[in-house]
C-alpha cells in the first residue's frame, strides 16, 4: 500500500493580529416558523482599527449561509416580525442610531427614524404594525444648536448619586422612557414618563399591555435592588403595579396564554455583589397567584456568568417560554460550564438539556418551540451557531452549523487545556485550567502565569480565551482557577469573601500556586501572576503578602477601597460588600485595602490602567505607582489614553494589542 505523499500543512502559533481574523457571534435569532436562524456577526477591521459588526440569516432547510446586512455599521440584533417576513434591528450607521426594518428577502433595508440616544427592548407588536422600545435621549437632543451639539458643555450640574457609568460617560438627564413606533407612518408616540427610568419593555400576547421594571424607591441610586414590576396599556394610559417582593427584576416576559408573567430575580434588596442566586419567578397580570420564585432550592444563578475575552461582559441573559405555556427555558453557569435548561412553569427542579463543558454564550427560541438555536463555544472555538431540540440530553441530537473560525483548527496550533481540581489549604477543592504551549516538551522546565478573574462573581470556564492562548505561545504554562469569591458553585462559595476580601480567595490562590510548583515542568523560580479588576486587586494583595512570584503584572486593579468608594461609578455600593461604609467601618476597608500591604512588596510590578476607566478609576493605578516609585520599588506604569474598563475585551483594536505585547514583554524580561 502506497503512503500518502500529501503534505500536512504545518500550524502556526497564535498571534495578537489573529484578533483581526476572528469572527465573533454577538446575538442568535430563531424565526417564527423555526426554519431560519439571523445572528449578528463582529470583526475588527485593522485598516479603520474599529470594530463592525452585520446581520446573518442561516436557512436550516436549505443549509445556507447568506450575509443579510453589509458595510462597516454595527447592525444590532436582529428582531422577527410576528409573521417571520421582516427584520427590525437598530443600527448606527451614517454616525447616528437609528431603527430600521428589511424583508428577509433582501433589499434595501427602511430607516423607520433616527435618535440621538439609547434604545433597548426592541419588541414588535403581535399584529406586526408596530415597534415598542425604551429609548433614552442623550442631553445634546435637546440643543438646537448644531454647532453646541459638538461642544463640550460649559459646566456639568450633577445632583445624583448614580452619574456616570464605564464605557459609556456621563449619564443622560433624561430617563428611559417607553415608546411605540408606527412601521407605516413612522410615527413616534410616548407611552411612559415620569424622573424614574422604566426599561425591560415587553408585550403581551395579546397586544394589550406592556410589562415593564422601575425602581421607584425613593432614593433608586441607594436602594438599586428594589426594583418594581409595571403594566400599562400598549395604546397608553395609567400605569399599574404588580405586587412583587422587595429585590431586584429583569427580562420580564408574558406567558404565551397571558395569564402570568415571568422575571429574572431574587427577594434580597440587601444583597452583597451578586451573592444571592437570581432565579426565575412567576406572577399573575393581575397579581394573583402572587410571585413566587419556581426553583427555590436550586443553588446557581439563572444566567450566564463565564467570562472569555472575545466578547463583552454578558446582561443578565434572555429566558423563553415554550408556546404552551408549560415550560421555561434559561441559561445558568455551573462549575466552569454555561449550558441550556429547563423548569416547569409550576416550579420544580430544572432539568439540563443540553450538558457538555462549554460555554453556550445565547439562545433563542420561537413559534412552537421544537428547536433551540444556541451559540456554542469551548476551550478551542470562540463559537458557532448550534441547534438541538429543548429536551433532556438534547445534546446528544446536537447539530453544527458553521464554522466560522476555520482557521484555529486549519492554520493555527493551540495550546492544549487540562481541567483541573485541586485542595485548598482546608481541603476545599477548587478548579482550574492548565494550558501548555504548543509543542509542549515534558522534560523542560516552563515558566509560568497565574491569572486570576475579575468580578469576583464570574467563572473562568471552557471557554475560548485568545489572551491565555497567545501567552501559551510564547512559552508559559499558563493557570486560570475559580477561587472562592466567584460564580459557578452556589451562594455559599459566592459569598465567602463578603465582608473579607484577601482571606479566603489569597489562600485559595496560594493552594493554586503550590499545585503549579509541583508539576514535573514547571519551574518554581520563574513564575508570574496577573489579573484585572478584581483579579488586579488579587494581584495586589499578592505581591503585598507574599514574594513568590518572580513578576506580577496588575491591570485595571483596585488599591484602596476608600478612595475607590467615591472614583468609581459603582463604588457607593460597597457597604454591603465590606460590612458599611468608609467612616463606619474604617478597619475592615483598611485591613482589605493592598495599598496598606505595599511596603513590603518586593516583586517586579508592571501597572496597566485605561484613562476613561469609570469602574477602577485610573486614581487606583496612579496611587499605587506613586507609593512604590516613593518606596523604591521596582514598577513601571502603562496607561491606554480614552479606553474604559473594558480594554481586554473591546478595547480599540491596536491597544488591545498593545496591552498584550506589554504583558508578555514584562513577562519575558523576568521569568526568562
Amino acid at each position: 500500500m502506497k503512503k500518502s505523499t500529501r503534505k500536512i500543512p504545518k500550524r502556526r502559533a497564535i498571534t495578537t493580529e489573529d484578533l483581526f481574523q476572528l469572527k465573533l457571534l454577538n446575538s442568535v435569532s430563531l424565526s417564527p416558523d423555526e426554519t431560519k436562524i439571523a445572528f449578528t456577526l463582529e470583526h475588527m477591521d485593522k485598516k479603520e482599527n474599529k470594530y463592525f459588526s452585520n446581520i446573518y440569516l442561516f436557512d436550516l432547510v436549505q443549509k445556507e449561509t447568506r450575509q443579510f446586512t453589509f458595510g462597516n455599521h454595527n447592525d444590532g440584533e436582529a428582531v422577527w416580525s410576528p409573521d417571520g417576513k421582516q427584520i427590525a434591528f437598530v443600527s448606527t450607521r451614517d454616525k447616528k442610531t437609528a431603527i430600521y426594518v428589511m424583508p428577509i428577502t433582501g433589499g434595501a433595508e427602511k430607516k423607520l427614524k433616527e435618535f440621538d440616544g439609547s434604545i433597548a427592548n426592541l419588541n414588535w407588536t403581535p399584529d406586526g404594525t408596530r415597534l415598542v422600545f425604551c429609548l433614552r435621549y442623550n442631553d445634546s437632543h435637546f440643543i438646537k444648536d448644531e454647532k453646541k451639539k459638538k461642544e463640550a458643555p460649559v459646566y456639568r450640574h450633577i445632583t445624583r448619586l448614580f452619574y456616570r457609568l464605564d464605557g459609556f460617560g456621563y449619564i443622560p438627564q433624561d430617563k428611559f422612557q417607553i415608546y411605540s413606533l408606527d412601521i407605516k407612518n413612522t410615527q413616534l408616540k410616548k407611552l411612559t414618563s415620569g424622573n424614574k427610568d422604566n426599561i425591560g419593555a415587553t408585550i403581551s400576547p395579546d397586544g394589550k399591555w406592556i410589562a415593564y421594571v422601575s425602581n421607584h424607591s425613593k432614593n433608586p441610586d441607594i436602594d438599586m435592588l428594589r426594583d418594581d414590576l409595571f403594566v400599562i396599556p400598549l395604546k397608553g394610559g395609567k400605569e399599574k403595579i404588580i405586587p412583587t417582593p422587595a429585590g431586584p427584576i429583569a427580562q420580564p416576559k408574558f406567558s404565551p396564554d397571558g395569564k402570568t408573567i415571568a422575571y429574572i430575580g431574587h427577594d434580597n434588596p440587601n444583597d452583597a455583589w451578586g451573592v444571592t442566586n437570581m432565579h426565575l419567578w412567576k406572577v399573575g397580570v393581575n397579581g394573583h397567584p402572587k410571585a413566587r420564585d419556581l426553583m427555590p432550592k436550586f443553588d446557581r444563578m439563572t444566567f450566564d456568568q463565564s467570562i472569555s475575552d472575545v466578547g463583552d461582559v454578558h446582561d443578565i441573559s434572555p429566558f423563553y417560554w415554550s408556546t404552551d405555556s408549560k415550560r421555561l427555558f434559561f441559561l445558568s453557569s455551573d462549575t466552569g460550564a454555561t449550558n441550556l435548561y429547563y423548569v416547569p412553569a409550576s416550579g420544580g427542579k430544572p432539568t439540563r438539556i443540553f450538558n457538555k463543558k462549554c460555554h453556550i454564550k445565547g439562545f433563542s427560541l420561537n413559534g412552537k418551540t421544537k428547536t433551540v438555536a444556541f451559540i456554542y463555544s469551548d476551550l478551542n472555538n470562540p463559537g458557532d451557531i448550534m441547534t438541538c431540540p429543548p429536551q433532556y440530553h438534547g445534546e446528544k441530537k446536537a447539530v453544527k452549523h458553521t464554522n466560522l473560525n476555520r482557521f484555529l483548527q486549519q492554520k493555527v496550533q493551540l495550546g492544549k487545556t487540562k481541567e483541573v481540581f485541586f485542595k485548598s489549604f482546608d481541603g476545599t477543592k477548587v478548579q482550574g485550567w492548565l494550558l501548555l504551549p504548543p509543542k509542549f516538551n515534558p522534560r523542560k522546565k516552563y515558566p509560568s502565569i497565574l491569572e486570576i478573574h475579575g468580578g469576583p462573581r464570574v467563572q473562568y470556564a471552557h471557554t475560548f480565551f485568545h489572551e491565555m492562548q497567545y501567552l501559551a505561545a510564547k512559552g508559559y504554562v499558563v493557570f486560570y482557577t475559580n477561587p472562592r469569591g466567584g460564580s459557578g458553585r452556589g451562594e455559599t462559595w459566592a459569598e465567602a469573601i463578603a465582608k473579607g476580601w484577601g482571606e479566603l480567595d489569597y489562600r485559595d490562590c496560594m493552594a493554586a500556586a503550590d499545585y503549579l510548583e509541583k508539576q514535573k515542568y514547571i519551574n518554581p523560580k520563574k513564575m508570574g501572576v496577573t489579573g484585572g479588576s478584581y483579579g488586579g486587586y488579587m494581584t495586589n494583595w499578592i505581591i503585598g503578602h507574599t514574594n513568590r512570584f518572580r513578576a506580577a503584572v496588575t491591570q485595571r486593579s483596585v488599591v484602596d477601597l476608600k478612595s475607590f468608594f467615591g472614583s468609581s461609578d459603582i463604588g457607593y455600593a460597597l457597604n454591603r460588600e465590606f460590612d458599611g461604609y468608609p467612616w463606619n467601618n474604617k478597619e475592615n476597608y483598611e485591613k482589605c485595602s493592598p495599598i496598606t500591604y505595599f511596603q513590603k512588596v518586593k516583586t517586579p510590578v508592571l501597572i496597566i490602567h485605561s484613562e476613561k476607566d469609570l469602574r477602577c478609576n485610573i486614581e487606583q493605578g496612579e496611587q499605587m505607582f506613586a507609593m512604590l516609585k516613593v518606596l523604591k520599588k521596582t514598577v513601571e506604569m502603562v496607561r491606554f489614553p480614552d479606553e474604559p474598563h473594558g480594554l481586554s475585551r473591546h478595547g480599540r483594536p491596536d491597544r488591545r494589542i498593545a496591552r498584550l505585547e506589554w504583558i508578555e514583554k514584562w513577562f519575558k524580561k523576568y521569568l526568562k
